[in-house]
């Protein structure tokens, strides 16, 4: 049971209401982790802000997923891992790629470099080595996008706190952190 109510249209304030609906139409459903970030309305327009702008960016829609998943698995969130193999099934990641993605890893080479990038950012608050850097720039990865991977796994590890501390019910199909993919 979340340590946080759930906000929903049953219990929502006029603002919480309209964020719900524009998530609802977005997404086709309103995933409890965002529910329970619509506790403080400022929050979530904030993290829907960021999302929308990171979304866009250069880094392909399989990427951000992969960056999702190894830190989410890096961080033992649960929901997080649950989501976005989910989420990177629909974005036409295989099994297998979600599995070497929890593992810090690719199947496709470039990516793999960038996974291993956000991985090394996640186990080191951000402290990589030169590197790492430079790998993930001899890869082809622009100056943009080491920018994107960066804010990606920012992004991911405050879901993965959300998720974590409040112990928010997983609402997709769930993984467990001690096995792979399925």
């Amino acid at each position: 049971m979340s340590r946080i109510t759930l906000v929903t249209q049953d219990n929502a304030n006029a603002e919480q209401s309209a964020l719900l609906d524009a998530v609802k139409g977005k997404l086709g459903k309103v995933p409890n982790f965002l529910a329970v970030m619509a506790q403080s309305p400022d929050a979530l327009q904030a993290f829907l802000g960021l999302h929308t702008i990171a979304g866009a960016g250069q880094l392909d829609p399989q990427t951000r997923e992969r960056i999702a998943l190894v830190v989410a698995q890096g961080n033992a969130c649960e929901y997080c891992v649950s989501a976005h193999t989910a989420i990177g099934r629909m974005a036409g990641l295989t099994v297998a790629e979600i599995e070497a993605n929890r593992a810090g890893s690719s199947q496709d080479a470039k990516a793999a470099v960038a996974v291993e990038f956000a991985k090394a950012l996640n186990e080191h608050n951000g402290e990589v080595t030169q590197s790492e850097f430079d790998a993930v720039r001899a890869a082809g990865y622009s100056d943009a996008e080491i920018v994107e991977i960066i804010t990606h796994v920012g992004m991911n590890i405050l879901t993965n706190l959300i998720g974590k501390a409040s112990r928010v019910e997983i609402d997709f199909p769930k993984v467990p952190l001690q096995q792979q993919a399925a």
